[in-house]
Order: C-alpha cells, then structure tokens, then sequence
C-alpha cells in the first residue's frame, strides 16, 4: 500500500470535507474560520497572506515548508480542492447505471498507478475549438505584459522551453497533481522564488485587479502543465466535481453525503473546452 497524503484547499468550513478518507486531509486557507482540529495555511512557515493573489499556492507553499519533512522522499503528496476530489480510475463517460455511492469511488492507496509512475494529473482539456495557443489565450484573457514578464524570470534553461510549450493548445487544468516527495520538492523549489519576483511585477503595475486578482494562480496553471512534461512515467486520473447537494453543512450534519448509494452514477466531472 503507497504511503499517499491528499492535501484538498479550502476557503470555507464543507463538512463533508470531513468525511473523506483518512490520507485526505483538508487545509483551510486565507482568513476563514476553521475547526482546531484543522490543518491551516496560517501556521508555521506561511504566506497566507498573499492567499487571494496565490489561491490554492499559499498551501502549495505551506505543506512544502512544513509537512514535506515529516515524509519520506519516495511518498507520494498531492493536491486537490474542496468541489473537485480525485477518482480511482480514468472514465470518458458518465458512470449513468453505477448504484454505488461517491465514497467508494475516490482515489485508493491501494491503487496500482503509484506502481508504474511518478506523477498522476488530471486529463487534458485542448483549445482546440478556439484554435488560440496557450500564449494567446493567456493574453487575451489575462495579461500579455505580466506573462512576458513572467517568463523573463525563469531560469534559462527553462524560459525558452516554457515558452515553446505556450505555443501548444493543451493545458491540464486546476493545479491538481499526485507526485513523488521529492519531485514535489524539486517543483515548490523552482516556483516559489520564481513567483516571488512575478508577484512584485504585478503589484508594482498594479495587474491584480477584478478577476485577475489571481493572475499568479493562471499562470501556475500553465507551469505546472509545462512542468509535467519532464516526466516519463506519468499517467491520469478522473475527477468528481462536488455541487450543492454534497457541499451542504446542513445535510452533512445528519449523515455524510458522499456514503449514499447511486451518487457516483453523475461521475466523473468530465472538462470540455
């Protein structure tokens, strides 16, 4: 059985986060109102306070600088949110005829994938339809002048190939991956001095406006795509999205949503672009 822990971000209190199985541990971020029994991104080493310009990378950075040391290089450490939960296979279709409940069907430690590989992500989406490269889409979107500024900062030996890979149409989205300890390591090593100087660049051209508070986040997303290329054995997963029915804290106070049979049947949450 692989030694797996599931750090799954949230800005709000779900209890049914609770509910999970045990190697999936919630993580409040920002400055919402947790259970002291909580993990939380505003202890030990932290930037929680740069949680509305980072989003889901202040607990990125958080679990680098203080739960890292507590595994063994080989475990395995991943990420994921509090409506999107990692499954235990790969689908293409709706599992429309499958009686069996939600719980049953998140990610194992028992899976065989940690057998043959050193990184699991989610599915590609490809913009293939919009016929725009990652670059361009970034910067109709986004900004063009934070993105050029942003790869200027990268090591050489990784800003010609980042910027290569933005001319490809496919993204693997929501900053959700499964790794090794050490490659996970290597990856918070690289980004987060790197992002440092990217964030000062966008405060200075005051960049972090409206929806484009989290610029740091979109461009993470395209990192962190770029990013799983270094990988030869790599393979993916389904996820499930999680809607109001299974979010609600009423419902979950009298039993736990995700245990009841036939919710898997709305699964997996399949991504089109």
């Amino acid at each position: 059985m692989t030694n797996l822990k599931l750090y799954c971000c949230t800005i709000n209190h779900y209890k049914v986060l609770e509910k999970l199985p045990h190697y999936i541990m919630p993580v409040g971020l920002g400055q919402g109102n947790f259970p002291k029994n909580w993990l939380t991104d505003k202890t030990g080493n932290n930037i929680s306070h740069l949680n509305s310009f980072y989003g889901e990378f202040t607990m990125f950075y958080w679990i680098w600088k203080n739960e890292l040391k507590k595994m063994t290089s080989n475990d395995f450490i991943g990420t994921c949110h509090h409506r999107r939960l990692w499954l235990n296979k790969f689908y293409d279709k709706k599992q429309k005829f499958n009686t069996s409940s939600l719980y049953s069907n998140l990610l194992n430690e028992k899976n065989n994938i940690f057998l043959k590989n050193d990184l699991i992500h989610l599915n590609a989406i490809n913009f293939n339809k919009t016929k725009k490269s990652l670059y361009e889409d970034f910067c109709e979107i986004h900004s063009k002048i934070f993105l050029d500024e942003a790869i200027s900062y990268l090591p050489q030996s990784e800003s010609d190939k980042f910027r290569t890979y933005l001319d490809g149409r496919q993204i693997f989205p929501m900053n959700m991956f499964i790794t090794k300890v050490k490659y996970f390591d290597e990856y918070c090593s690289l980004v987060f001095p790197w992002l440092e100087k990217c964030f000062e660049f966008g405060r200075e051209k005051k960049l972090f406006n409206g929806y484009n508070i989290r610029l740091i986040a979109f461009l993470m997303e395209r990192f962190t795509s770029y990013w799983y290329q270094r990988f030869s054995n790599r393979d993916f997963l389904s996820y499930a999205r999680l809607g109001s029915f299974h979010l609600s804290n009423r419902l979950n106070n009298i039993l736990s949503s995700i245990n009841l049979p036939f919710t898997f049947l709305q699964y997996p949450t399949i991504s089109r672009y």
